[in-house]
């Protein structure tokens, strides 16, 4: 018998860094007591993942930092993160925080004359990491100090010795560079990438007319780390938070409890309602009944005692609470009483990545027990396919973790149906998929209702009439000898021929 012998690899040890999602796709944070490349273009957050790797280290970990600056003065620094919600000053009156200043001052002329060489800031950083016992530096940025040298042989030889002595002195440490381009030679001097013990790439990539930010660990020397981009944004108040799809786990419960879909006529349709963590896609063409579904949902979950949460990003409030009231539903009362929590915006307002922060943070605090989006296409216009889809399966997976029940309408692109991009992008995911289609039969536009889709149930599959009025909507009879309702070109056939068709169906 041949026996197979595994062994366990080693591997460096990791320093949580604080920064939401990257400890996630890191595996644990930056490799401990090594230095750490962070290099990006303009405006991708360098300095913000620098200065958050020393503030996070503080906050969560008492982890005394160093700030070593050479473009920016303290004061500056000072100004700009406090926007961010960290209290440098504090922190060091307490000791945790202290500046190297090395920026250049005002009307200083800056002359190379002979070798330039690090060893007195090196000092200066070494006895500011000794006074206040640093675990973390940061510098920012590389490419103001290599500015001073005039032979890359020179450079390489001075980052080579700052990073040896901040490994000499046990520090874990970020260094900053900036770069021309999202995709091409990673530095202006293409030195520091050699150096590095690790590399990470910030992106702020124009996709069409839309930003998208992402964040990938090039190399971990001696480490594992998720590979690819990963999308991340920069709030107000928080700072950067990386979303790693790699994080979301397929471990959420199932239940067999039912819950009303609102109205009765689709409860048996549906084979008895949607199940309590499942997630329902609604989709149909403008006009055909989404948003009355969304009431119903809603309303139906109410009136047991439920919380419900709706995000209308098609129509205002005014508009969403006027057509409730024609449906009998009163949105204000829910909202009065505590039961009901609805937010309207445009899409347009935030990206993708803030959008589902948002609803995390909303879900999170108010605890619903329903979560209705209307509708989700408008989300489209917000970022690429990639980000859009990314979106969805952060969303979906969030809401199902949560146990909840979560509605999703989605616009198709013509009266009669058609598939939209949020179908393809979200039919494999939802549990229930719902089709809303217009029929035109001898001259009259008619509404028709299917369930297409009921995962782990079984359900009516027929195509079914529906009207609606001041009470909502009523579902009525199966459409009979109409063939092509759902392709969107209904035709009356004869009962003898749909016979033959179901005949030759059953011998297939």
């Amino acid at each position: 018998m041949m026996v197979i012998k595994t062994m366990r690899k080693k591997t460096v040890e990791k320093l949580e860094t604080g920064i939401p999602g990257f400890d996630l796709v890191s595996y644990g944070g930056l490799p401990k007591g090594r230095n750490t490349l962070i290099c990006g273009t303009a405006g991708s957050g360098k300095t913000i993942f620098a200065t958050q790797f020393l503030a996070e280290g503080i906050d969560q970990y008492d982890h005394p930092g160093v700030f070593v600056t050479f473009e920016e003065s303290p004061d500056d620094i000072r100004k700009n993160i406090a926007s961010l919600g960290w209290n440098i000053n504090h922190w060091e009156e307490e000791g945790k925080w202290l500046f190297v200043d090395a920026s250049p001052q005002v009307a200083e002329d800056t002359f190379v004359l002979g070798e330039y060489d690090l060893g007195a800031l090196l000092a200066r950083i070494e006895y500011a990491v000794r006074k206040i016992g640093a675990r973390r530096v940061a510098i920012d940025s590389l490419d103001a100090v290599f500015a001073r040298f005039s032979k890359s042989a020179i450079m390489r030889r001075e980052l080579l010795r700052v990073a040896r002595t901040l490994k000499n002195m046990g520090v874990t440490s970020v260094m900053t560079a900036e770069r021309s381009e999202e995709y091409g030679v990673l530095t202006h001097s293409r030195i520091e990438e050699f150096v590095a013990d690790n590399v990470i790439i910030l992106r702020n990539v124009l996709e069409g007319e839309k930003r998208r930010r992402t964040i990938e660990i090039l190399k971990f020397r001696g480490a594992p780390h998720q590979k690819g981009e990963h999308p991340y944004t920069i709030i107000s108040g928080e700072g950067l938070i990386v979303i790693s799809l790699s994080a979301i786990e397929l471990k959420q419960r199932s239940s067999n409890l039912r819950v009303t879909s609102g109205n009765p006529q689709l409860d048996t349709m549906c084979g008895g309602g949607f199940f309590r963590d499942s997630i329902i896609l609604v989709s149909g063409a403008t006009g055909a009944g989404k948003t009355l579904m969304v009431t119903e949902f809603i309303a139906g979950g109410i009136r047991p005692g439920e919380k419900c949460l709706l995000f209308a990003f098609e129509e205002s409030r005014e508009q969403l609470f006027r057509n409730a009231t024609g449906w009998g539903v009163d949105f204000e009362a829910m909202e009065s009483a505590g039961n009901l929590k609805v937010i309207c915006n445009y899409p347009e307002i935030a990206s993708l990545e803030d959008w589902l922060l948002t609803i995390k943070d909303v879900v999170t605090e108010f605890k619903p027990n329903r979560v209705a989006v209307d509708s989700l296409s408008a989300m489209e216009r917000v970022g690429s396919n990639r980000a859009f889809r990314e979106f969805v399966i952060s969303l979906t997976s969030f809401i199902k973790h949560q146990e909840i029940v979560g509605l999703f309408t989605n616009t198709t692109p013509t009266l009669t149906g058609g598939t939209s991009v949020t179908e393809a992008h979200i039919s494999t995911l939802t549990d229930s998929i719902i089709l809303l289609r217009y029929v035109e039969m001898y001259g009259e536009m008619r509404r028709g209702l299917t369930v297409l889709k009921m995962r782990g149930s079984q359900h009516d599959k027929d195509i079914r009439e529906f009207t609606i009025d001041g009470e909502g909507m009523h579902i009525g009879k199966p459409f009979r000898n109409i063939v092509g309702i759902l392709a969107g070109n209904p035709q009356h056939v004869e009962s003898t021929e749909i016979d033959r068709f179901k005949d030759m169906f059953e011998q297939t």
